[in-house]
């Protein structure tokens, strides 16, 4: 990828991440409401979203980042695929 095509999906994510966190920050859901879930999507999309930044940012990639990026992904997820366990693999990142 090259520096130009990368700042444009960099600048672009960055206006996704203020509508998405304004999103979640406006959304009313506390824990235990039925629109818990739908906050939590919200918040998942956020995480995503830096996630993306972190792949993207010029130079080398930020392990230190990488691993909390993936920690608010699989632990967001978790609520979602119960099954899966995404919580307990988070220990295994900073081992």
């Amino acid at each position: 990828m090259n520096d130009v095509d990368r700042q444009k999906l960099l600048k672009t994510s960055w206006e996704m991440h203020t509508l998405v966190e304004t999103a979640y920050l406006n959304h009313n859901a506390t824990k235990g409401d039925h629109e818990w879930l739908e906050k939590q999507r919200i918040l998942l999309a956020d995480m995503a979203l830096h996630l993306l930044q972190t792949a993207l940012k010029p130079g080398e990639i930020e392990l230190d980042k990488l691993k909390n990026n993936l920690h608010s992904v699989l632990t967001i997820s978790d609520q979602f695929l119960p099954n899966a366990d995404l919580k307990k693999a988070t220990e295994k990142l900073y081992q």
